[in-house]
């Protein structure tokens, strides 16, 4: 890492992107739990202004704010990188990181891809994976399998996804999730490589 907020150590940023429904929270939850990667890689709990969703805690799945309190923190340079995503904001808390990456540990990112390219400027040695479902049909699928997603909200989320595509040839790894296990495997394999931490392909 050669930027002035860079620690002395190898300890890396782990950058996982892709589309509303290809399956990155899923693949990014499986890879936490990957027993050669205990103590290795910790995923950075991001905020939001979004409202919980059922199962979801504080300070676990997500740090939940109210819009005030985000935009105060970001005037005062609180998030490493910040968005404002479906009219809701989108974080990642600096110094959380930054302490993570000073002990040695390499810190996992969840995050979309305007987020993902504040980071990489900042941290250009961060590993960049895509994730992707096999075509739009499919993603159409998924998102409506959610049961959450309004005709608009659904119009919206393809529209912005078939603009995050065109961003993917910009990161290192790209994976097709056609089967879960399969691209958990890619992925565990591309960190575990990269990482120096276990074998490669």
């Amino acid at each position: 890492m050669s930027n002035k907020n860079s620690p002395p150590s190898k300890a890396k940023i782990v950058i996982i992107s892709g589309p509303s429904g290809c399956g990155k929270t899923t693949l990014h939850k499986a890879l936490l739990l990957s027993p050669l990667l205990k103590g290795k890689l910790v995923k950075s709990i991001s905020a939001t202004t979004r409202p919980k969703r059922p199962g979801e805690r504080e300070g676990r799945d997500y740090l939940f704010l109210s819009t005030e309190i985000f935009e105060e923190r970001i005037k005062k340079g609180y998030f490493l990188e910040w968005e404002r995503v479906f009219d809701n904001y989108y974080g990642t808390p600096k110094q959380q990181a930054l302490n993570l990456l000073k002990k040695g540990i390499n810190v996992l990112l969840c995050i979309d891809v305007k987020g993902a390219k504040t980071v990489a400027s900042e941290f250009p040695q961060a590993l960049k994976i895509f994730i992707k479902a096999p075509s739009l049909k499919v993603l159409e699928v998924r998102l409506k399998a959610r049961g959450s997603e309004s005709r608009e909200s659904l119009s919206l989320r393809l529209k912005v996804a078939r603009k995050e595509l065109k961003e993917a040839k910009h990161y290192d790894h790209v994976i097709i999730n056609a089967d879960l296990n399969r691209a958990l495997e890619k992925l565990e394999q591309i960190v575990y490589h990269d990482l120096g931490i276990g074998p490669g392909f």
